[in-house]
Parts: C-alpha cells; structure tokens; sequence
C-alpha cells in the first residue's frame, strides 16, 4: 500500500481530480442530487449523500459548509433512498468541540424534520473520541442520526458496547485510513474477520449494522449467516462506494431484498475533494497500476 500510495501522491493535482472521476459525482450540489436519483431509478441503490471535505480551518467557509448541507436536505425532500453523511473536520472542530455539535445539531435538526438520517462519519484516530463524543451528544437528542466505527480499531469492540441503549444506525468497516500497529490490526484478513464479528455484536446489542465493504467473500459471509439465524432485512443494510465496480454483488443483494446503499461524494472546491480521491486511487490497485504505468511511460518516453 506504501509504493501505491507513493505514486499517487507524485501525481499533478489536476490528474487526480481525471482518475478519480468514477470516484465522484462531480462539482456542485446538483451533480450529487443527480447522481443519487440515477442509481436508485435504474437500479434501486440507496445512497448517502456526502459534501467533500476535511480539515477545513477557515470560519467561513465551514459556515458555507453548513449552508451547503442545509440546502441539500432541503432538496432531499420526500426522496426516500438518500441520507447524508457529515464530518466534524469539516464543520468546525478546529474551533472548538461546542461550535462543532452546534453545527451538526442544527443539520440533524433539519434532517429529522424531513425524516432524513444523518451519519457522523469516522475519520483518523485523533478524532476518534471527539467524534464519538458528538454522536453520543446528538444522539441523545435525536433519532435520525447514526456514526462510523472501523473495525481496524483494537477499540471498536469497546466502543460497539458503550453505544446508546437505544438502537444505533452504525456503518462498520475496515476503515480506509491506515492506522499504526499499537492501536489497529494490521493485516486485512484480520481486519476483515474483525468486521464480521463487529457486525454481530452490533446485532446482538440491538443495533443496526450498515455492512460497508467490497469484499465479495465477506459480503457472502455476512449473506449466510443472516440466513441462518433468520436475521430480518429491515435490520441491517451493505454499503460500498460509488465508482468501485461491484455490479454483480449488487444484484444479488438487491434480488434477495437486501438494502443496498452507495457513498455518493460531490465536491464544491476541489481542494479539499483531494484527499477523499488520493486515498481512493490508493485503495484501488487496477486504478494505482494504470497511474503508474502512464507515469513511467512518459518519463521513458514510451
């Protein structure tokens, strides 16, 4: 992952935003209110709706950020098959924790009045407990607001039995960031058998796992043993990224009646739309190998 990794970040920024197209809806609101409404009319796919971004500073532009999710749930009225997804870089953290809530409290607010579920996305481990925090926060206030863990975590166990009593929409996953060995598994097969475990204890603790994964094994993994211990469909659902080529799985899933739901990220300043697409390009090893060779190629002269 380091050398892909590498090569990536050797790449213009302007070539990053063309390979990582399939990874985006595009620029402006409307490109992921569009391609949200795509996927659920030709193929029945939900989707969580998400504004690219993280690590924003600037006042201003985190209250642009918050206007911009304000305007999304306005838009999302009566569509059913969307939520949208948020993070407390991105909406003030940097400030303070309490602007933070306050920022998100008023999203979530908005959002419940529509009947629209909210996701508190995970980011790096230094944000861990802050973010948590929050969700516990919000949590306590409101039923439409759901979080992150990832199973990578030597915590997530923990973190799966301090949850709210009351039932918890939860996205577990490997976790994309790469986190260092005295706080995270290291090797995926680990981290892969840490998910299936996590997604039944959430079950087990009455909560709602949302699957996110691409892994075709694992998914069928999961599919066997919802059959076997006669798990209903309404509690829980599989989430992947749009752009990874799952079409297949996808079918299978929906044809079972399973919810299928995709990450549908747009961006309004590409600045920060790069890191989401870097660490997307890396995590793909086709897309990473296909950088590389034209990289090489042209500096050979071939």
């Amino acid at each position: 992952m380091g050398f892909k990794k590498a090569i990536v970040n050797l790449m213009p920024n302007p070539l990053v935003k063309v390979f990582a197209a399939p990874y985006v809806a595009g620029t402006g609101l409307e490109s992921g209110l569009s391609a949200a409404a795509r996927f659920w009319d030709d193929d029945g796919l939900h989707s969580t709706i998400d504004l690219l971004g993280e690590e924003v500073y600037d006042h201003s532009e985190v209250e642009d950020v918050v206007s911009v999710y304000l305007e999304l749930i306005e838009q999302l009225k009566g569509r059913r098959y969307a939520t949208i997804s948020l993070k407390p870089t991105q909406l003030g953290i940097f400030e303070g924790e309490k602007y933070c809530l306050e920022n998100m409290r008023k999203i979530v607010s908005t959002a419940g009045k529509q009947d629209l579920h909210v996701t508190v996305d995970m980011e790096d481990h230094p944000y861990t407990d802050v973010t948590l925090w929050i969700f516990h926060k919000l949590r306590e206030e409101f039923n439409n607001v759901g979080t992150v863990l990832q199973s990578r975590l030597f915590r997530t166990r923990d973190d799966i039995m301090a949850l709210p009593k009351k039932p918890c929409k939860i996205r577990i996953c490997i976790g994309i960031y790469n986190e260092p060995a005295d706080i995270a598994l290291q090797k995926k097969s680990d981290m892969k058998d840490r998910l299936f475990e996590d997604m039944q204890l959430l079950l087990e603790n009455g909560h709602y796992p949302e699957i996110a994964t691409h892994d075709v094994e694992l998914i069928n993994r999961c599919v066997s043993f919802m059959e076997e211990n006669n798990i209903p469909r309404d509690r829980y659902e599989y989430q992947m990224l749009m752009g990874v080529p799952r079409k297949s799985i996808q079918r299978k899933l929906l044809e079972r009646g399973n919810i299928v739901r995709l990450y549908v990220p747009f961006a309004e300043k590409w600045k920060y739309a790069l890191a989401y697409c870097k660490r997307r390009l890396a995590g793909n090893p086709m897309m990473a190998a296909y950088v590389m060779k034209n990289i090489v190629g042209k500096s050979t002269g071939r």
